[in-house]
């Protein structure tokens, strides 16, 4: 395959150039459903080959494998930006954060990553009132100028989450929950983001995969899946899964959207554009677990902008069809 040209996006405070189209490793962890070795090789390299250059992971994910898949192919690669992430694991969440026990998981991802400095370091979803106290971005700060890592970024669950850390000195990233179903970033978040030079790192791209278009009322998902364990929000956030919509809900609005995609454009190209069309987004990590599907998501970089008339058609629909929808906090 040869190498493909991918549009790239200054993150935030970074200064770094990465791909907008980015690759999201949570499905590398095998919480998705198993995945074998080969595989997850297969799709981190096809997402090189594809022009990515900016990957993201969690310490979480598969108890540290998806950062150990990443490291083996990644870790001597100088130009490729890997972001990971703090405050998940079972013996740090709900409330035992510290300095040390940061720096501690720090080093076990530089050690899973075979890198000596982490890229991007990101609170992974920590409780609101941890983030409202300001201790913990305060250990951020020191940790970079140890030289653990080079920058660090927040990952959250709402909007009014984000609109906490937005504002933090030195935060150079805000990763989200944004798509067609999950709009209320537009008007409360995007326009601080810019002017503080916070980049926006969008996850959930697809809705768990509702917003590709290839689901129907007969999927069914693996047991280790979160889209069968966590679809009412039985193990975390209903809105990681789904975007907190109801699947068979789900199935119904994205037939819906069909009327409003250009007849060229699969849902997931169609999805991703749109998000892609917002200045204050660096990069839509969308999740991959084939070759094929990291050329259909990387694909998206080369397609024009849509038409102002179907972003405004999508933000109705949103406020007219979807919002009611939405369970949890967002």
């Amino acid at each position: 395959m040869t190498k493909a040209t991918i549009t790239k996006r200054v993150l935030g405070k970074s200064g770094f150039e990465i791909s907008e189209c980015g690759l999201g490793c949570w499905q590398l962890g095998g919480d998705f459903g198993p995945i074998e070795d080969d595989r997850a090789y297969e799709v981190i390299h096809a997402a090189l080959e594809a022009g990515v250059n900016f990957f993201d992971t969690a310490d979480v994910y598969g108890g540290g494998k998806s950062e150990s898949y990443l490291g083996q192919v990644l870790g001597s690669k100088k130009d490729i930006f890997i972001a990971t992430k703090y405050g998940r694991d079972g013996n740090t969440y709900p409330d035992k954060y510290s300095l040390e026990d940061m720096r501690d998981s720090i080093k076990r991802a530089q050690d899973r990553l075979q890198r000596d400095v982490i890229d991007l370091l990101q609170l992974h979803c920590v409780p609101t009132t941890i983030m409202e106290e300001g201790a913990i971005f305060d250990w951020l700060l020191q940790v970079q100028e140890e030289g653990l890592i080079k920058h660090f970024g927040a990952s959250v669950e709402t909007v009014d989450e984000a609109l906490l850390c937005v504002q933090k000195p030195g935060l150079s990233s805000l990763q989200i929950i944004f798509n067609i179903f999950r709009q209320r970033a537009l008007d409360t978040l995007f326009d601080q983001a810019l002017a503080n030079k916070v980049g926006i790192i969008v996850r959930l791209p697809l809705a768990s995969g509702l917003l590709s278009g290839k689901y129907s009322s007969s999927s069914t998902f693996a047991e280790s899946d979160h889209r069968n364990y966590n679809k009412d929000g039985a193990a975390f956030s209903v809105g990681e899964t789904f975007s907190g919509i109801p699947f068979d809900k789900g199935l119904e609005l994205v037939t819906e959207l069909e009327s409003h995609k250009p007849a060229d454009l699969s849902m997931a190209q169609f999805a991703q554009r749109w998000i892609l069309d917002h200045k204050a987004v660096s990069t839509v990590i969308a999740g991959a677990s084939s070759k094929k599907q990291v050329g259909e998501n990387t694909s998206v970089s080369a397609l024009k902008p849509l038409e102002d008339d179907v972003h405004k058609a999508l933000y109705d629909f949103y406020l007219t069809k979807v919002e009611a929808h939405i369970r949890g906090v967002y």
